[in-house]
């Protein structure tokens, strides 16, 4: 049984969320500095709606090693909350280069125009460069300096984004694209793509926090298990929008686990995912860990 189900997930996310946005704002350029147009993209692009999932996930995972306090009595220092925007930053720069022409070309994301439509192409992909390089500046910088834990978080933001990351998951995804792909290749970009960063996430907050042993195994697994299930979820609300919107047509399932497997699979296995989330976290105490459980549960339940 969930411990999760007393806890207002809505308030604890808007809350923890209002603390990031302040927390952006004051680590990116104001737009009054010169370039300002560059200023201006990086800004349209992090403001652009998305929900902080993964920075919440950060905060939630140091929480969680708070030796059971309640996660809303206890305060989130500058440097816990720094690496949050960080790993933000490095997840929109990651948005901003998957939009470009030579990516997946997309010309909306969120209900509002990519940044590449609405500041050019050049104009966005310097803008996710310097994105990702302020995300690096931060975990690397003076507000980090008061925590031991400083350099893990560069090193595990520079292992979710590489080669071995979402770039390498990225490249495979595209060598793939118009091509039969097989379970193996789904998994591997799935992981690459989305699950490492969510992992980077837990992964930061609990090394920050100081865990170690199980606990730090705990998160780091449950960090996984959520960014694939995350991932699952996202490719079956993808499909059913695509019915939704466009019934004449067969769906294309390319570069989705619905390629590898049917919807009642898919739910089947995102569930599992959830579970095995969930179960990762068992040692951790029950109080402390409620926000990361009615997390979990709420990504695999959304719209589905």
């Amino acid at each position: 049984m969930s411990t999760a189900t007393d806890f207002d997930l809505s308030i604890y996310m808007g809350g923890v969320r209002s603390e990031i946005d302040a927390k952006l704002e004051q680590l990116l350029p104001p737009v009054d500095q010169r370039p300002s147009i560059l200023h201006d993209a990086m800004r349209y692009s992090v403001f652009s709606g998305g929900k902080r999932i993964r920075p919440i996930l950060c905060i939630a995972a140091w929480q969680a090693c708070q030796d059971g306090n309640t996660p809303a009595d206890v305060p989130i220092p500058g440097h816990v909350s720094a690496a949050a925007c960080a790993i933000e930053l490095l997840h929109t720069y990651t948005l901003v280069h998957d939009d470009l022409p030579c990516m997946d070309d997309d010309d909306t994301r969120r209900g509002k125009p990519t940044a590449h439509i609405a500041f050019g192409e050049a104009n966005a992909l310097l803008s996710g460069d310097a994105l990702l390089t302020l995300a690096f500046e931060i975990t690397a910088g003076a507000d980090m300096a008061a925590d031991a834990g400083q350099g893990f978080a560069t090193v595990e933001l520079a292992r979710a984004a590489g080669s071995t990351g979402v770039v390498g998951g990225q490249v495979v995804d595209l060598a793939a694209a118009g091509k039969s792909v097989t379970r193996e290749d789904v998994d591997f970009i799935h992981l690459n793509k989305t699950a490492k960063l969510f992992q980077a996430a837990t992964t930061i907050g609990a090394r920050l926090a100081g865990a170690q042993g199980s606990t730090l195994d705990a998160l780091m697994t449950y960090g996984e298990k959520l960014g694939l299930a995350f991932q699952v979820v996202d490719d079956v609300l993808d499909d059913l929008q695509d019915q939704r919107e466009h019934p004449e047509q067969a769906s294309d399932p390319s570069l989705s686990c619905l390629s590898v497997m049917d919807m009642d699979e898919a739910r089947s296995y995102a569930a599992r995912l959830t579970a095995d989330a969930i179960a990762a976290l068992a040692g951790l105490d029950e109080n402390a860990r409620r926000p990361l459980i009615a997390i979990v549960e709420r990504m695999e339940k959304r719209d589905i």
